[in-house]
């Protein structure tokens, strides 16, 4: 069997490893940041694992947090404007969100426990060569310390360089959760959106609460307001921004209970979407395989990072297990096992970042009015390919709606 080293130990890696471990391959995981240093440090962002995600993980054996207990079921959706619409859309299996510093941990527990190696060390760009030539295959699954720039943006470069959106993510008491239990998905057209997510962290069942800010759209000062600084300030700023413009999720706050759950459990950020080359040569001619975020970032606009990181580290694990040469023709194996998924969430969050075109418009008004048509597009976010196959084109929107029996309806959004 072959001999894999792995850098990066987030979702992508540690699926991966985990992955190959249940197939006996040689795994040694390589990271810059312990466990402990992971359950201890800072909220990392608010993720959500989608049905498919669930099922690799119970395969896996890692589904410590069930979903019938710690999931949800829907999405309840607010779009603001002239004709505000309110509606929900239900999953045929729940989706689920832990806090990663209780995830990530117990998975890198697990990957030893079941003969992987873990290797605490920092790994810079100049050290892939030298590494490669420990193992038969080298994957890189992180883009931190500049490692992603081993892979070249697929379009060249010609994208934008700049992020669409502020991030400010925290974890709060004081919200009750929506009836159905559910995320909320908000929208403010020209200022932003909420993402809000029932999600289990160590102190408990709590709200995430993820907005997105269109810069310079009047909701980004929460990306730059010094909570620790002056906590009351921050507070009132995140109340008033949601009984402005996020009334369904405002109306369920207990101003009185609400606040963050740690001086830790809050991150900002802004996110430049990128696809990168699937592989690269190091100097040596050896290969080196493109994972997770030295692959694709995409904005948490519709949930998909994770789940398609780990998506992707299934593709690279059968792929690995089948095919023992790694080389381009391996490499293009895996970019067709993967790609539609991958390209499928990359595209579909980036129509979201952008103004509504006139026909995801129509699609928000049919889905107010149709139940079923709003059913199956929440059920997509565990197949964020035949989402853009839904959402590429006015032509395949009005084939989605034609297929769920919706009639097109007026734009929803000014």
């Amino acid at each position: 069997m072959p001999d894999i080293g792995i850098v990066g130990a987030g979702i992508a890696g540690l699926h991966l490893g985990l992955m190959l471990r249940q197939h006996d391959v040689s795994v040694t995981l390589y990271t810059d940041r312990a466990p402990g240093s992971i359950a201890a440090g800072r909220l990392p962002a608010t993720v959500a694992h989608h049905a498919p995600t669930l099922e690799r993980e119970r395969r896996l054996g890692i589904g410590f947090w069930p979903a019938e207990e710690y999931g949800y079921t829907c999405h309840h959706h607010h779009v603001g404007g002239p004709r505000p619409l309110v509606f929900r859309g239900d999953f045929t299996r729940p989706s689920c969100a832990v806090d990663h510093r209780l995830y990530l941990p117990a998975l890198a527990e697990a990957f030893q426990e079941r003969g992987g190696r873990l290797r605490v060390t920092p790994v810079a760009a100049g050290d892939l060569d030298a590494l490669a030539g420990r193992h038969d295959l080298l994957v890189v699954a992180t883009g931190r310390g500049g490692l992603a720039d081993l892979f070249p943006p697929r379009d060249g470069g010609a994208s934008p360089r700049t992020p669409l959106r502020r991030l400010c993510a925290g974890l709060y008491h004081g919200v009750a959760p929506s009836e159905p239990k559910g995320v909320t998905l908000s929208i403010a057209p020209g200022r932003g959106e909420l993402i809000e997510i029932p999600l289990f962290s160590r102190d408990g069942h709590v709200t995430a609460l993820l907005f997105e800010s269109v810069p310079g759209g009047g909701a980004d000062h929460l990306a730059d307001l010094d909570h620790e600084e002056d906590p009351g300030a921050f507070r009132r700023a995140v109340l008033a921004e949601l009984a402005a413009h996020h009334p369904t999720v405002s109306e369920r706050i207990d101003p009185g209970r609400f606040r963050l759950t740690g001086p830790l459990d809050l991150v900002r950020t802004a996110i430049v979407p990128t696809v990168r080359a699937g592989h690269a040569r190091l100097p040596s001619g050896r290969l080196a395989l493109a994972l997770g975020d030295a692959h694709a970032v995409v904005d948490p606009i519709v949930g998909q990072g994770a789940n398609t990181a780990s998506h992707a580290a299934e593709a690279v694990a059968e792929t690995i297990v089948e095919d023992l040469a790694f080389d381009e023709l391996f490499a293009r194996r895996v970019a067709r096992r993967r790609e539609e998924v991958v390209l499928g969430a990359a595209r579909w969050s980036d129509l979201m970042l952008r103004p509504p075109p006139e026909h995801l418009r129509s699609l928000l008004g049919a889905m107010s009015r149709h139940r079923p048509l709003a059913d199956a597009f929440t059920d997509n976010f565990g197949h964020p390919d035949r989402q853009w196959q839904a959402l590429a084109t006015p032509e395949r929107t009005r084939a989605f709606l034609a297929r769920h029996g919706a009639a097109e309806a007026p734009g929803a959004t000014s």
